[in-house]
């Protein structure tokens, strides 16, 4: 009986792909912790370039 509901399992959530062939199956899941959007992450990349280049440009570092 145990098998059985194994094999219905299975069954209901879908094959799991090979982690080898580079197919890997991802969960959506709410994990706690601090949501960042990726556009706040593209802003604060680009403005600590542009600062980083200011920089360099007024003090004059090579």
């Amino acid at each position: 009986m145990p098998k059985e509901r194994k094999k219905k399992a299975r069954r209901e959530q879908g094959p799991m792909p090979l982690a080898g062939a580079g197919l890997v199956r991802f969960f959506e899941e709410e994990v706690k912790g601090i949501q960042i959007p990726p556009e706040a992450v593209v802003g604060v990349a680009f403005g600590l370039t542009v600062m980083v280049l200011i920089a360099h440009v007024l003090l004059g570092f090579p």
